[in-house]
């Protein structure tokens, strides 16, 4: 089993960086392998509704000069997805909302019945707000989210101040134990996910 965690800040060792490297630690302790992606400085486009992806049934987005696509095919391998962002204006980056939105929408398909979990790092306030919009998409693509002892928040400003939270420390440590226990669970037997009713789609203006 493998998990998929993305860095979403900017900075490569920063405290997002310090925070999932425990979720990770904790997952590989419990033999589960990990790879921590980063979504680097480079820019990443957001979605423009062209529609292609479904189109052509692609599996992957359309543009192709960013690292979507690169994290997409990591999807294929991964049995889990983690999702840790900076908190900016009570909002995620919005390099990684750009990346999960069109992700999401592109290859779907690969992220279903995964159990999957956000990770915010603030210096002092927003984000619970941050953390519910990361979980908002999980729950759109019925991935099973995973929990933890409390919102898996912590707090931390400069480069190394996340080690200084103790209990967001032991949040993370928490939430590793229960992601490697609901994939257990989950790949003890062959999977038997529920069935999916066709979706029906109904606009409120016609």
């Amino acid at each position: 089993m493998k998990v998929l965690l993305i860095n979403g800040s900017p900075r490569k060792k920063g405290n997002t960086f310090l925070a999932l490297s425990e979720v990770a630690k904790t997952l590989e302790q419990q033999g589960i392998e990990t790879e921590i992606v980063q979504i680097g400085t480079k820019a990443v486009r957001s979605c423009i509704a062209c529609g292609q992806c479904a189109v052509k049934q692609l599996g992957r987005c359309v543009f192709d000069d960013d690292i979507c696509n690169r994290i997409v095919e990591k999807l294929d391998t991964a049995d889990a997805l983690v999702v840790g962002s900076p908190t900016y204006y009570g909002q995620p980056n919005g390099g990684v909302l750009s990346l999960i939105q069109r992700m999401f929408f592109s290859a779907g398909a690969k992220v279903l019945n995964k159990p999957a979990a956000a990770v915010c790092i603030c210096r002092r306030g927003g984000a619970t707000t941050a953390f519910q919009t990361l979980n908002m998409a999980f729950e759109m693509m019925n991935m099973p989210v995973v929990t933890s002892q409390y919102w898996n928040i912590v707090y931390g400003r400069s480069e190394g101040e996340a080690a200084l939270d103790t209990e967001g420390m032991q949040t993370m440590r928490t939430l590793g134990n229960n992601m490697a226990w609901m994939l257990k669970k989950i790949h003890a037997d062959s999977p038997d996910y529920p069935e999916r009713e066709e979706w029906q789609a109904m606009n409120f203006i016609r």
